[in-house]
């Protein structure tokens, strides 16, 4: 399928309000804006936006570029979606979406929120047509994370979800249910299915969760996962109002979401988008197959598959090598007059300055540097439960290089 579409020619500007720190990249001076663009408060955007995901970024980032350098019906990209923020934000505000991710599990938690449920009755009576087998276990040991009664309702919804997608009898509902059940796999308060365990964006190893239970001297809770269901429904519905429902439905029938290597995406037609907002794998930081093990085991997806074609370079020369390729194609994709905003953050304590590293990257490619923005963030909640202080440790800042295409 091609993805066509016009352009528009909005204006960007930068805030008289920011410090300006320019700095040398690939032997010239850019310009280098920080300040705080847009909020690090928790949950200040729309409640679809509340699924856990590793290294995520807040729907504000994206809304910003968005806002300020599209229109309603342009074409905006995200060639590492994650969770889908860039490509659910773009069609709350009414603009085409493509999305693409190597990791399958992208396009499932993104999707189905392009067609949300009328209500969250409608995922109740679904929930019990799926039928429950009381003495259904896992092929793998999940007792650590799991009571059995809770696993046997899991199992049993596995079954059924993988059985009706495997016969293409699989809808909309049968979709919202899977993306919402992926994401209430583990967690750390009574709305998951699981016992106490690390924050939800990923899960803990079998023998790492019973380390978590002995030192806590817990055991896994019956958890009611039809209940848990419903009630996620419900928070992600909250306040879903009917013109932004009719946006995402008007969107969701040009949506493309795609799964594969972001070098190379036929799919998207030449000079077709025009914003690109991504954030890349950052070096080595995150173990996407380690932390995705049990959610891929629950969607039928093989987590050593999905940790193999993740680009999880160890070195910068590595990492620029990949991503050269990356700019390539987005050079490739992107219309005359568009722009990348291609979000680095941190790593390594600061001391790995990626966003420098990725002006000569895209420059190469043939875009021109237009700006680097650093959005300054205070601490956060997620940070706090992982141990990790902000302005030390801690992913401290958005640094996002962004790029125009002549």
């Amino acid at each position: 399928m091609k993805i066509t579409g016009p352009a528009s020619d909005p204006s960007f500007t930068v805030a008289d309000s920011t410090r300006n720190e320019s700095v040398v990249c690939g032997g010239r001076r850019i310009d280098r804006y920080v300040a705080e663009f847009w909020t690090a408060r928790q949950r200040q955007a729309n409640p679809l936006h509340e699924l856990s995901y590793r290294a995520c970024f807040k729907p504000q980032l994206p809304r910003f570029f968005i806002e300020r350098l599209t229109c309603p019906g342009d074409l905006v990209y995200d060639p590492f979606s994650g969770r889908g923020t860039t490509a659910l934000e773009s069609a709350l505000l009414d603009r085409r979406v493509v999305a693409n991710d190597v990791n399958p599990l992208s396009a499932l938690l993104a999707a189905p929120r392009l067609a949300p449920p009328g209500c969250p009755d409608l995922v109740a009576a679904r929930m019990a047509e799926y039928g429950l087998d009381p003495c259904a276990r896992a092929e793998l040991d999940l007792s650590m994370f799991y009571h059995p009664v809770t696993e046997a309702a899991l199992v049993s919804l596995r079954r059924a979800l993988l059985a009706r997608a495997a016969a293409g009898g699989d809808d909309d509902l049968d979709r919202w249910i899977r993306m919402v059940a992926t994401n209430r796999l583990t967690g750390h308060s009574p709305g998951f299915f699981s016992v106490y365990t690390l924050p939800p964006n990923q899960a803990a190893s079998p023998s790492g969760q019973r380390r978590i239970n002995t030192r806590r001297g817990q055991v896994p809770p019956e958890r009611d996962v039809a209940a848990l269901v419903v009630r996620k429904t419900a928070q992600l519905l909250r306040g879903l109002d009917t013109a932004t429902r009719d946006r995402l439905a008007r969107r969701r029938e040009d949506a493309c979401f795609l799964t594969g290597d972001a070098r190379a995406t036929p799919a998207i037609g030449s000079g077709s988008v025009r914003l690109t907002v991504t954030s890349p794998p950052f070096l080595d930081q995150v173990a996407y197959a380690k932390d995705n093990w049990l959610r891929c085991w629950f969607n039928g997806f093989d987590p050593e598959y999905v940790g193999a074609a993740i680009t999880m370079a160890r070195t910068v020369s590595a990492w620029s090598a990949a991503m050269a390729d990356v700019f390539a194609e987005l050079y490739r994709v992107t219309a005359p007059g568009g722009h990348v905003a291609f979000e680095v953050g941190e790593v390594r304590r600061g001391t790995v300055p990626l966003d420098e590293h990725v002006v000569p990257l895209g420059e190469a490619a043939g875009f021109a540097c237009r700006a680097i923005l650093v959005n300054t963030s205070r601490f956060t909640k997620t940070s706090h439960i992982w141990g990790v202080e902000n302005h030390s440790r801690g992913t401290n800042t958005n640094r996002i290089v962004l790029f125009h295409k002549e």
